[in-house]
């Protein structure tokens, strides 16, 4: 079973072991988020240290683990992508095992930001390519922009009312809502 949600880890430590492609993605991804990324692999991609990443140019040890919040295994090495997975989930991290989802225990999703609303879509098994595909209908069907301030405000009015009229007002908004997004009343 997955627990679908969305983390606020800003300024949180994230380690990537590996330097390819997958790294690079992956890196981006994170340091789109706010965590600080460390990328650690004898070989890195020359995007990684143009764009400014903690990189370090040598083979992952263990205590390279220590404190970080999110690890991405993500090397050529099936062997070393399995040690660090392992390692890293004894010590409690989220660990997303490029090469094998099913070992780790994140994985990354398809996400479409549009006008304050997240939409993250994960086919909860190895197929991105219908992540993303899914992602892709679903930005066609949501609206460029979304009065989400004054709807949270009509939200906060409602709750602040009696029970008869707080659920009148919530009926209302509900209404607003499922019409601006193409559903009707």
């Amino acid at each position: 079973m997955n627990l679908a949600a969305i983390l606020h880890l800003d300024s949180e430590p994230a380690l990537i072991v590996g330097g390819g492609p997958v790294a690079l993605r992956r890196a981006v991804t994170l340091k789109t988020a706010g965590l600080r990324v460390r990328v650690i692999a004898p070989d890195l991609l020359p995007e990684l240290l143009a764009l400014g990443f903690d990189c370090c140019q040598r083979a992952f040890e263990p205590a390279d683990l220590a404190g970080m919040r999110i690890v991405v295994a993500c090397t050529s090495s099936p062997v070393v992508n399995a040690e660090v997975t392992r390692l890293a989930l004894a010590l409690g991290a989220l660990v997303n095992h490029a090469g094998e989802a099913g070992a780790g225990n994140l994985r990354f999703p398809a996400v479409l930001e549009r006008g304050g609303v997240t939409v993250a879509i994960s086919t909860g098994s190895e197929l991105p390519m219908l992540a993303q595909a899914l992602r892709e209908k679903v930005a066609l069907s949501l609206p460029e922009a979304l009065p989400l301030p004054a709807w949270t405000a009509q939200r906060d009015a409602a709750l602040s009312l009696g029970a008869d009229a707080r659920q009148a007002a919530m009926s209302d908004l509900r209404a607003e809502i499922r019409a601006a997004v193409g559903l009707g009343a």
